[in-house]
């Protein structure tokens, strides 16, 4: 009597069930393929070997393939075991719906039912996923094998895909549909579904700090219609474990040393249309630092000489990531000293009793390492020794930790890599590591074209095309047009970062540019040259730039009316200028600085040829302070900003208006661009009275600016990328520089009197806003003026707007 073993359970799921082919039944299916059968009549001898291995049913897949997949072989017994493992391999495949195993007489035989081929893969109501990005995530393939457990995975990644999008009601629900030769069509339909957004964050457990205040911590924010732009109303798992980390920084940067955050989850609604977050924490009490002291075991290091590097201070709150700052400020001067090998571990000593933390900062040598070699893996465009360059160690130079991190902040700086790790593994000696460079590279082309509006230049549009990594050699190279109402310019620019393979860099600009004035002044301007420009770095901090400049200059279209100071400048002039600057930067960041300060200390000589003769220097400093423990968030900075410039004349040279220093607009807002300053009036009108011609900006020989400003959040709206600031600007501009002074009534007609020549402070005060909008860059500044001069043109509101895209 033959024994069966069938496989019929196995291709079985709950996806698989839900999954109708067309209203038909699945291949292979009916009610013979719900479960195992097994038919219990007693069996021949199980003892007997077998002699053959009968494969039926298949006509895609080879005889030889199916016997190979197979545990029991020709000459093997009927073992159970044996049997029962094959059935399950075969199945394991995924290229059968059902398997069928048959004992006759000494032969067994295998009966296969083949899984359909799909033959095309459809998405049906996607509209938030692209076809493309499901194609990429789900396994199921056409000309794949069909198989109900792969439709169920995919079913799940899609799901995912959705998921991640904050869809979490979407709905996926596959459908089969057979076609003829065993072929299949896989039809997922979507029911996207709303986002799923966060209805309300609670938090548990704190006293020390209002719900609103840590609500102001945390990434997740509260659904609200204005956050239309923003995605930090959309649940995100991951975001919920980011924000238990900023409130723990947050309560340690404020005392906490014991803050837990003990739970953070996510609640879905009963109709999965909102999310409820609930952070629970124990805030414990809060410490303030007591003694601070340093503990050194390195040679010809005392603790004495160290301690004056400590910046914290007796009885300030405990600030973790302030300690750990000072302590790496520390290290890394050791290490620049000299000390290669120097580690500066902070260490912390709790009193609960008195609600203090005493510090040591412990100054240790540790151990001794080598690097052995550098590989640099991933790079198919990037050249190795434009990557090599940027790395702050070479083959036999010590390596620290420290080298770690910062090797990988200056790789990623570089803009040309999506991701970048650094590993390091064990060399041929204990003293010695091999360090690895693994990059994925970016594209590094730009292309803009965009538009806006502008106080200073009007309507404009811009061109642009820039490739940051020019045929993988690290150089910047890129082309800028402009056209405005007021102004068109044109931009060719080159730059090498790291010229001749040094700690140089060089670069070079051709422009051209015209400039039409006629909102404020009474002539145009053009200037069409070339600049060659070279900078290098001394440390981190300290760099120094060379510029020389080459422009033909022509100043037409002046008005038959306007003053002979303005008249005077028609014409040609070519300006051969040599331009240094010096600066000094300790800003935590470039844009949109938080903490640190910048000086800036520079010249420019004119009269290397040409026919302009000055000496022009300038000093300008700013510097910002962070209102972190005062205001409780990171968005608060207070700035001081301050400048100063004089030209003097040497030679005998033109004296053009055009090179004077002009005061307002963006340097002292509330005021004309120019519109402080000396000035004067225009050929007498008509009637003789010079109070009715129009004003000329002459601008000064001498220059001063000074600047309070504070940047805040705005409720509400700085999830949609809105920042305000107050400011109070000052400024003055006097000393008369023009080519000919007609100052004395014998030049009459020529003579028109000049105003406001004084160094008399002008005030201004007001409030702008900064919106980083989809469209662009928005800056809208309404200043008043608090003291001004009597003929000061003033300007209330100044905005400006871009578009890139």
């Amino acid at each position: 009597m033959p024994l069966f073993w069938t496989a019929g359970a196995y291709a079985q799921d709950e996806a698989a069930q839900n999954t109708p082919f067309g209203g038909e039944e699945a291949p292979g299916g009916g009610e013979d393929a719900q479960a195992p059968q097994v038919e219990a009549i007693k069996p021949p001898p199980l003892e007997d070997p077998i002699e053959a291995v009968d494969i039926k049913g298949n006509s895609r897949i080879e005889t030889s393939t199916i016997l190979s997949y197979m545990v029991v072989q020709p000459g093997d017994r009927f073992n159970q075991d044996l049997l029962d493992r094959s059935l399950k391999t075969l199945y394991a495949t995924g290229l059968f719906h059902d398997v069928t195993l048959k004992r006759v007489g000494n032969v067994l035989e295998v009966h296969v039912v083949e899984n359909p081929i799909v033959n095309r893969i459809v998405f049906e109501g996607n509209h938030a996923a692209k076809d493309e990005d499901l194609t990429k995530v789900i396994s199921l393939r056409p000309r794949a094998v069909y198989s109900p457990q792969g439709i169920s995975a995919d079913r799940q990644k899609i799901l995912a895909v959705y998921a991640e999008k904050a869809r979490y009601a979407a709905t996926v629900t596959p459908q089969i549909i057979r076609l003829a030769h065993n072929r299949v069509d896989v039809i997922f339909h979507i029911n996207e579904a709303q986002k799923t957004l966060i209805k309300k964050v609670t938090f548990v457990g704190n006293k020390s700090f209002s719900s609103a205040q840590l609500a102001g911590i945390v990434s997740s924010k509260e659904t609200a219609w204005y956050r239309f732009f923003a995605s930090s109303d959309q649940y995100n798992p991951d975001r919920i474990k980011y924000d238990a980390e900023l409130l723990h920084r947050f309560y340690l940067k404020n005392g906490f040393v014991d803050f837990q955050v003990k739970n953070a989850t996510g609640e879905l609604s009963p109709d999965r249309k909102s999310f409820y977050i609930t952070y629970t924490m124990e805030e414990g009490p809060r410490y303030r630092l007591n003694k601070m002291s340093v503990q050194s075991s390195l040679r010809h290091v005392s603790a004495d000489s160290m301690k004056k590097y400590i910046s914290l201070f007796h009885g300030q709150w405990y600030d973790g990531s302030a300690i750990q700052h000072n302590a790496t400020n520390m290290q890394e001067l050791l290490q620049g000293k000299g000390y290669p090998f120097a580690m500066v571990h902070p260490e912390i000593a709790r009193n609960p009793e008195k609600r203090t933390v005493n510090l040591l900062f412990d100054i240790s040598e540790g151990p001794r390492m080598y690097v052995e070699r550098i590989d640099i893996n991933g790079n198919t465009i990037t050249e190795d020794k434009v990557i090599r360059r940027q790395l702050p160690m070479a083959e036999g130079d010590p390596y620290t930790p420290l080298d770690r991190k910062y090797s990988k902040m200056i790789l990623e700086d570089l803009g040309f890599f999506k991701t970048v790790s650094i590993d390091q593994t064990p060399g041929s000696a204990p003293d010695k590591v091999n360090i690895s460079a693994d990059v994925v590279e970016k594209p590094t082309g730009e292309f803009s074209l965009g538009g806006g509006y502008s106080t200073d230049a009007g309507v404009l549009g811009n061109l642009g095309l820039k490739q940051h990594n020019l045929l993988g050699t690290g150089i910047d190279a890129g082309f800028t047009g402009t056209a405005a109402y007021y102004e068109d310019q044109a931009d060719i620019s080159l730059t090498d970062p790291y010229f001749l393979n040094r700690n140089l860099v060089a670069g070079i600009d051709i422009f051209g540019m015209q400039n039409h004035y006629m909102t404020y002044q009474s002539y145009s301007e053009g200037r069409y040259g070339i600049t060659l420009r070279m900078g290098y770095s001394y440390n981190n901090h300290l760099s120094q730039s060379w510029n020389y400049t080459l422009t033909d200059r022509q100043v037409d279209d002046t008005w038959s009316d306007s003053s002979y100071y303005v008249q005077d400048q028609s014409g040609w002039s070519l300006l051969s200028q040599l331009s240094t600057t010096l600066t000094y930067d300790t800003r935590d960041r470039r844009q949109q600085p938080h903490k640190g300060f910048v000086v800036r200390v520079g010249g420019d000589f004119a009269g290397i040829g040409g026919n302009e003769r000055y000496v022009r220097g300038k000093i300008d400093a700013a510097y910002y302070i962070p209102l972190d423990s005062l205001m409780g968030n990171h968005e608060w900075t207070v700035s001081f900003r301050g400048g100063a410039g004089e030209i003097v004349n040497w030679g005998g040279g033109r004296s053009d208006i055009i090179d004077n220093f002009y005061l307002g607009g963006n340097s002292l807002r509330g005021f004309m661009d120019g519109g402080v300053g000396p000035r004067s009036y225009a050929i007498p009108a008509r009637d003789g009275n010079p109070m009715h011609s129009q004003q000329d900006f002459l601008g000064g020989r001498f220059m001063y600016t000074a600047s309070a400003q504070v940047d805040f959040p705005i409720p509400f709206a700085s999830a949609m990328g809105i920042k305000g600031r107050y400011f109070v600007d000052m400024g003055g501009l006097d000393g008369l520089r023009v080519r000919r002074r007609y100052t004395s009534m014998k030049d009459w007609p020529k003579y028109t009197p000049v105003y406001d020549d004084t160094l008399t402070p002008v005030v201004s005060t007001g409030v702008g806003i900064a919106w980083k909008s989809p469209f662009g860059l928005v800056n809208i500044d309404l200043g008043v003026p608090l003291h001004k001069g009597t003929n000061d043109r003033t300007q209330l509101l100044r905005f400006g707007f871009g578009q890139q895209f």
